[in-house]
């Protein structure tokens, strides 16, 4: 039974989709660690003191510091494509039918060939789903750490700033 291909290639959009999403998530995580950095930096002059008299403000400092690495790593991790996967060579991937044809009258020959029969069709778009699903769930898996990275950074520059409102402002410690 002939299977309908517009399936594969809606498939193949939603899969594009959603790999924008995750390097959007990315981008907009660079941008607030960007924010939070610059503040920081901008008045590094208001914290001078209670940086170097203060052990707990050092330890929230350096913990925060840590986890801002850490989240910009996986966000890197991201942006970073990572192909992997064993496949015979196939039209509809990017780096095949960049390199794996020696002209472009030996692609148009293969992608003709292909595309005649709806079984080869279905075959390498398969592939390319799932080369792509797995992609994706690499994609989504750094973006999650870079999340609870970010909401943990997030947290210390909370502490950070309670801390210094009670020491500097408050006078309490």
């Amino acid at each position: 039974m002939a299977q309908d291909t517009n399936n594969y290639w809606e498939q193949l959009e939603r899969l594009e989709k959603l790999i924008k999403a995750s390097e959007l998530k990315a981008g907009i995580l660079f941008s607030f660690h960007s924010l939070i950095l610059g503040l920081f930096v901008d008045r590094i002059s208001n914290f001078e003191r209670i940086l170097t008299e203060n052990p707990v403000f050092m330890v929230f400092a350096l913990l925060w510091v840590a986890c801002v690495i850490i989240s910009i790593y996986y966000c890197f991790k991201c942006f970073q494509p990572n192909m992997q996967m064993k496949y015979d060579t196939n039209v509809f991937f990017f780096r095949d039918a960049a390199h794996a044809f020696k002209d472009p009258e030996e692609f148009v020959e293969e992608i003709t060939a292909v595309c005649e029969t709806n079984e080869e069709i279905v075959k390498q778009l398969s592939h390319q789903i799932h080369a792509e699903s797995v992609i994706i769930d690499k994609k989504f898996y750094n973006i999650k750490k870079a999340i609870r990275f970010f909401v943990l950074s997030f947290i210390f520059v909370v502490l950070m700033m309670s801390l210094w409102v009670l020491v500097e402002v408050i006078g309490v410690f």
